[in-house]
């Protein structure tokens, strides 16, 4: 009998190593203008809907993780709105998107890594078309496959791939599940968490890496429950305080 389970942690592997294999040169790219902003004192921002804002959860204010990642979080599109379908309805809403944006402390030379696994959804798209108004670098991590096959909710036709400065594919399957069990027609277990976590993480890294070897100390958070953790942090906080806007 096949173990599902060990099958999908076997495909998350697969995912991985996809990744690694053919996406590695946009993420180090990713991280170069992400490296380049963090030096000329600017600041990254990343935004995702529903269970794409996972991702943003992800990056910020995090043990090993960058001090000047801030996320966008709106109430209407997050996983603790009720009913949580208001989630699906809202990020349909064309103009939100921008509107999001435009209240937003983005400026001229901020990079804003932007997760959406369809890319079809206006929200996301008008969020790269504002950010992109506002002279603001547009990364998208999004699931190539599943985008294609898709139409665009958004009134101009264009999904996210097609509105961003640099793409970087999750490599995930079409709608997101990855698992196909004998007799069930519906496939289980997505992977655009594991994957878009994973990409996230190495861009951290590698703009760390970029970073360090120019002699300028990575704006890296300790962790808050080892001693003398909480000291370093704040610090941290207070020495980037105007590049932080989650505080």
């Amino acid at each position: 009998m096949t173990d599902y389970g060990f099958e999908y942690l076997e495909y998350a592997k697969k995912i991985i190593e996809k990744i690694q294999d053919t996406q590695y040169e946009n993420i180090k790219n990713a991280a170069q203008k992400v490296a380049e902003a963090v030096e000329k004192g600017n600041s990254i921002f990343v935004f995702g809907c529903s269970h794409a804002g996972i991702v943003s959860e992800e990056l910020f204010y995090r043990t090993g993780g960058f001090a000047l990642i801030n996320p966008i979080f709106n109430p209407t599109l997050m996983l603790n709105t009720r009913p949580v379908t208001m989630t699906s309805k809202a990020e349909r809403l064309e103009e939100f998107g921008r509107d999001i944006i435009q209240e937003s402390p983005l400026s001229e030379g901020d990079v804003i890594i932007i997760h959406s696994v369809s890319g079809r959804n206006p929200v996301t798209i008008d969020v790269a078309i504002k950010a992109k108004e506002k002279n603001a670098y547009v990364i998208a991590i999004t699931n190539m496959k599943y985008s294609t096959l898709v139409t665009s909710r958004h009134s101009s036709g264009k999904r996210l791939f097609e509105v961003s400065d640099l793409v970087i594919d999750n490599c995930g399957d079409f709608e997101d599940a990855a698992i196909e069990m004998k007799g069930f027609k519906q496939k289980v277990g997505p992977t655009s968490t594991i994957a878009g976590a994973a990409i996230g993480n190495a861009i951290v890294v590698k703009a760390s890496s970029i970073l360090y070897e120019k002699g300028i100390e990575p704006p890296i958070f300790h962790s808050a429950n080892v001693d003398g953790g909480d000291e370093f942090n704040k610090k941290m906080l207070e020495k980037y305080k105007d590049r932080i806007f989650y505080m």
